[in-house]
């Protein structure tokens, strides 16, 4: 049976996540093996949660998944520790579906929140209140004050919070030497840092001495989590060879373990190290950040060559992009792609273009689908049949996303799961 807990805030940039790696590891060290998870699309605190605990984090999304998906992925014989997103009640309009507080109901789990108490002394109060009681079928039961001044500030809180029965679990002081560097909507990428393991060993010690994991661990309860027979999506082919470096690094492992399930053989290459890909049915250039490396992959010639002679190639964001003609960096210079598709992207002008959608595919994929789009790149030119139509998440028509050249099609869409499942 998975017992688990959700350690969730009341708005992004709580702390949440520096906490959550600090008590990865710090359970990493007390010996115990440990299994965590994020809720929502994400792909880059996932890589930090498994560098802190050694064990692969998978994504959880309330939005995307249907529930006998989102209980299979979290059965595990280990504690399990969910990371939510955004604030707890916080998903996609209208009306917030798909909120970590969602997934604290379908696995039946309670919610530690973590409040930046760094402005405020009794209003703490409120807030915790408020979040404890806004919604009955999920429930608080504990409570981490974050970026706390001094002795005498966390004394006010603790007075405070006190009347309202919620236990508080520990009180982090305001630290320095924990900030984490951010590029576009998220974090650097875990394997970027050459300081992962100093600031993973530095958090674990921050979180021992200011919390109380022993009865922080003692509020986990038995999740409604089990294996079920649960649609899987299938593989886009038979044989599929993945790009997988610092530039393409966007692939959700959930899909990765669904095409083995269903017998697809899969193989990795670096573009990277100028490396061709295995013969496959189809080459898959995942997202990432490409644009930082723009330069090398211009220069790339045995990866090329290889790709423009690929049988099938499918590309998700970055590697959409990577599929154009052109991508120009943030620094206005542009960088000869591997010209599949009649596309040019920029980064010198930014846009941001985030959130859920449904897409029905025109090649590439069978049924309906979901996804995600979150990043900043700028379309120049794009000519060509669409790969998707698409909606939002609230059911609104958007504009056909991405291209379809013959074997080759991409878009800036993530594929999350079956839409139909």
């Amino acid at each position: 049976m998975t017992k688990g807990i959700i350690i969730s805030a009341p708005s992004s940039a709580s702390g949440k996540t520096t906490i959550t790696l600090g008590l990865l590891r710090a359970l990493k060290r007390a010996g115990m093996n440990i299994q965590s998870a994020k809720s929502g699309p994400d792909y880059i605190d996932p890589r930090f949660h498994a560098a802190a605990s050694g064990s692969e984090c998978v994504n959880l999304d309330a939005w995307a998944m249907n529930h006998d998906r989102i209980r299979a992925l979290a059965k595990s014989h280990a504690p399990l520790i969910i990371e939510g997103a955004m604030g707890l009640f916080d998903g996609a309009p209208p009306h917030g579906k798909g909120a970590t507080a969602d997934l604290a109901t379908i696995l039946n789990l309670p919610v530690i929140l973590v409040l930046d108490v760094a402005s405020q002394a009794q209003s703490v109060a409120a807030v915790a209140l408020g979040f404890a009681n806004l919604r009955p079928d999920v429930k608080i039961a504990g409570l981490i004050l974050n970026k706390v001044g001094s002795p005498r500030h966390e004394a006010m809180l603790r007075g405070a919070l006190d009347p309202i029965g919620i236990p508080v679990l520990g009180a982090v002081y305001r630290q320095t030497n924990l900030e984490t560097p951010s590029r576009h909507l998220g974090l650097v990428q875990a394997q970027e840092r050459d300081d992962l393991e100093a600031f993973l060993e530095s958090a674990a010690d921050i979180v021992e001495q200011s919390v109380d994991i022993t009865q922080l661990m003692s509020l986990a309860s038995l999740a409604n989590a089990e294996t079920t027979d649960h649609p899987r999506l299938p593989p886009p082919a038979q044989s599929i060879a993945i790009a997988r470096d610092h530039a393409f690094s966007f692939a959700y492992p959930h899909l990765l373990a669904d095409w083995r399930a269903l017998g697809a053989e899969i193989s990795f290459f670096s573009p990277l190290n100028d490396e061709a890909p295995r013969q496959a049915d189809l080459v898959f250039l995942p997202g990432g950040y490409p644009e930082l490396h723009a330069g090398v992959l211009a220069q790339a010639t045995t990866f090329k060559k290889a790709l423009k002679n690929a049988s099938q190639v499918y590309g998700e964001c970055g590697g959409y992009m990577t599929m154009g003609e052109g991508l120009v960096d943030a620094d206005g210079h542009r960088h000869e792609m591997l010209g599949l598709l009649n596309l040019e992207t920029s980064f010198a002008k930014r846009k941001l273009h985030l959130g859920y959608r449904r897409l029905i595919p025109n090649a590439i994929w069978n049924g309906t689908l979901s996804g995600h789009e979150f990043h900043y790149a700028s379309t120049l030119k794009a000519v060509g049949d669409p790969l998707f139509s698409a909606k939002d998440a609230a059911g609104e028509d958007l504009q056909n996303l991405g291209l379809i050249n013959g074997p080759h099609a991409g878009s800036f869409a993530h594929i999350i799961d079956r839409q139909d499942s």
